[in-house]
């Protein structure tokens, strides 16, 4: 599961990059806190520069994090920062991130999809506001960032969205659990299949990743039991390092195989990447007592 509304922290990794995102311009949706402050402070360890748009712009009673503080610790990691309040359900506020990062940076090179609401309630339990959250957030949002950022994208000699969604699973337990839930999250990964093929022949590289356990954030411990749920949870470092393996292509692609249009696992990409130890991610549970993520 993953939601904007992420808890911060990484973890010790046994990561070795094989590419550097140095001097490459990332605008990352709801990268605030947790899972997409971890992502882009990855990237700002090797000296990216980082577009932060983000909703938490003065502190939240319950939510660690502003979108300024983010930016401090991305400058305080080695990367540039540019943090901009914003809703990625409004129109002029993407454009105007999109025409913000352009102007700063001189283009954008990744785009990622981070920003997420969820709720797992059944159909008759869910209220339907927050079904409309889900609907706009996940997958207007990430359609309506990918986008604008297209014109930027096809300027860039390596552009590419990544998008935090599961694979596009098809056994119907998954939609019976919490359908509204499912509908935007594969909303959000259908955008990674159209556009992937939309884009092929500009040289835009679309992919979407998706972790193999539960992650700590916000969102998680924020849910009926969720303290006790986190501790058997990875920390967000291990989708920060597949991430930045994906970005750089430190993960290894096998032919005929194809770095545009994969629906990715964190465990997938940095096994090929060369890790073989998961362990340091985890933030304590053994490899055997962790939860598995939904939609796998």
């Amino acid at each position: 599961m993953t939601s904007s509304n992420d808890a911060p922290g990484t973890a010790a990794a046994p990561y070795q990059a094989a590419g550097s995102l140095r001097n490459r311009t990332v605008l990352i949706s709801g990268g605030s806190r947790g899972i997409g402050l971890a992502i882009a402070l990855r990237a700002a360890r090797d000296g990216a520069n980082i577009v932060l748009l983000a909703k938490t712009g003065q502190p939240h009673a319950r939510l660690e994090g502003t979108v300024y503080s983010a930016a401090e610790q991305i400058e305080a990691a080695g990367g540039q920062a540019l943090p901009l309040v914003g809703d990625v359900r409004k129109d002029d506020d993407v454009a105007g991130a999109v025409a913000a990062a352009v102007e700063r940076f001189g283009g954008i090179d990744i785009v990622i999809n981070n920003a997420s609401a969820i709720d797992l309630s059944r159909t008759d339990a869910v209220d339907m506001k927050r079904y409309d959250l889900m609907q706009d957030i996940n997958v207007r949002g990430t359609f309506l960032l990918s986008k604008l950022a297209l014109p930027a994208l096809r300027a860039s000699d390596a552009g590419q969205i990544l998008t935090l969604s599961p694979p596009l699973n098809l056994d119907p337990k998954w939609a019976g659990l919490h359908l509204a839930y499912t509908m935007a999250k594969y909303g959000m990964s259908l955008t990674t299949l159209g556009l992937a093929e939309e884009l092929r022949a500009d040289g835009i590289s679309v992919n979407s990743l998706w972790p193999c356990t539960l992650i700590d954030t916000a969102a998680i411990r924020n849910m009926p039991g969720g303290e006790a749920i986190v501790k058997g949870a990875r920390g967000p470092g291990i989708m920060a390092d597949a991430a930045h393996a994906v970005l750089t292509g430190s993960n290894v692609v096998l032919e005929p195989g194809s770095r545009s249009g994969n629906f990715y696992t964190d465990e997938q990409v940095l096994a090929a990447a060369g890790v073989t130890d998961f362990t340091p991610y985890s933030l304590g549970a053994p490899e055997d007592r962790l939860v598995a993520d939904i939609f796998l």
